[in-house]
């Protein structure tokens, strides 16, 4: 019973994390008002958040590879749950700004170590579907996280925002600890762990592919909110609406991949991931000015978006099982190098009011990623 529910337990436990490191942008004209500082400055609450994310996840995967999983993963979602509710007390911008940080630096951990502990609890032949459903949780931050931010944070105040998170995160930690097994432990991450996936042709290619994707999403996700209020004078409940239909779209996306994957392989469905990826991000820069054209964007956008990610961790952990613990750390801090990159990208032409410009940024990025991607498909996977 415990073991068939740890799933569940691990992908809501992504659903708090994802929540955590994007609910700034859902609340950005708020923090910006209530704190006394521009869109662009409260946008770097994820730019900056990202560069703590990017370099404590291999970092502390190395740290932490030998400790039980469910000790490991219960105390960074109790860290997340007290970052947030502390979050909510905050008297200023550089005490949110510096909470956020620390509380990120042990959040790194989470995603790369619940795909990691997916793996050790699923049966090979159902591996690449249970890491998909895993990574569901962050489709639904997106549809559901986000959406309720926005939400909460235009009628209650962002403080009430963040103690929700906060809340939410006590729960799943409980839920975790009580449901994923004992005594669960990766394989070590040591220096020629590292080595290994530097000599690595296919590995080095497929977190490219992630980067670039995670990157042109980014220069127009962080800012989402303001860029609708903008081109279409969008008002909170409408944005939360394009929230809620990016995260859908996500949700309904993760479902599919997870029930072709294993027949299709991870190859054929990550490019599949991409292109859906690369007509949304078209639609919504084709479509600025329309926010019927925009939200539809978005919804297909969506589709692709955590399928992708979902994708390139599958076919990570298929490049070289061995190296699993190593790559899915890695994969996570490329990650969070395209959102630093491609927030900072976003903020600039923002702050330029370069708006329409965005959107044909975003989509020649992720342009680069399916021609990366399609080039991976050539390349062997290292023996192990």
């Amino acid at each position: 019973m415990s073991r068939s529910l740890a799933p569940t337990a691990l992908m809501l436990g992504n659903f708090v994390t994802g929540t955590s490191v994007l609910a700034p942008a859902g609340m950005l004209p708020e923090l910006s008002a209530a704190l006394g500082v521009s869109i662009r400055e409260a946008g770097l609450l994820i730019t900056f958040g990202a560069v703590v994310l990017c370099l404590g996840s291999p970092l502390m995967a190395w740290l932490t590879s030998r400790l039980p999983r469910r000790s490991l993963l219960g105390g960074t979602l109790a860290v997340l749950a007290l970052g947030n509710l502390a979050s909510a007390l905050v008297p200023s911008y550089a005490v949110l700004l510096a909470i956020r940080l620390s509380m990120l630096a042990v959040g790194a951990l989470y995603t790369p170590q619940a795909a990691g502990a997916a793996g050790l609890i699923a049966e090979p032949e159902k591996r690449g579907g249970t890491m998909t459903y895993v990574f569901l949780g962050w489709s639904l931050a997106v549809a559901c996280g986000l959406p309720l931010v926005t939400f909460i944070a235009s009628r209650y105040g962002w403080r009430a925002a963040y103690a929700g998170v906060g809340l939410i995160g006590t729960l799943s930690c409980v839920l975790l600890v009580w449901r994923l097994p004992g005594g669960l432990i990766g394989a070590p991450v040591n220096l020629k762990t590292w080595a290994d996936v530097g000599r690595s042709r296919l590995i080095l290619l497929l977190l490219l592919v992630t980067t670039l994707q995670t990157c042109g999403q980014f220069v127009v996700f962080t800012y989402f909110g303001p860029l609708l209020a903008r081109l279409t004078a969008a008002g909170a409940d409408a944005i939360s609406l394009v929230f809620a239909l990016y995260g859908i779209g996500g949700f309904v996306g993760n479902v599919i991949a997870s029930r072709i994957v294993d027949l299709w392989g991870a190859y054929r469905t990550s490019l599949l991931a991409i292109a859906v990826l690369l007509t949304g991000a078209s639609v919504w820069a084709f479509g600025a000015g329309s926010f019927m054209l925009m939200a539809t964007g978005v919804g297909i956008w969506g589709m692709g978006f955590t399928s992708t990610n979902s994708m390139q961790q599958v076919r990570l952990v298929g490049a070289a099982p061995l190296l699993a613990p190593a790559t899915i750390s890695l994969n996570t801090s490329v990650i969070y190098i395209g959102q630093a990159v491609g927030s900072a990208i976003g903020g600039t032409l923002f702050a330029g009011s370069l708006l329409q410009e965005a959107g044909y940024v975003s989509v020649g990025f992720i342009a680069l990623s399916l021609c990366s991607a399609l080039i991976t498909g050539r390349i062997a996977a290292p023996k192990s």
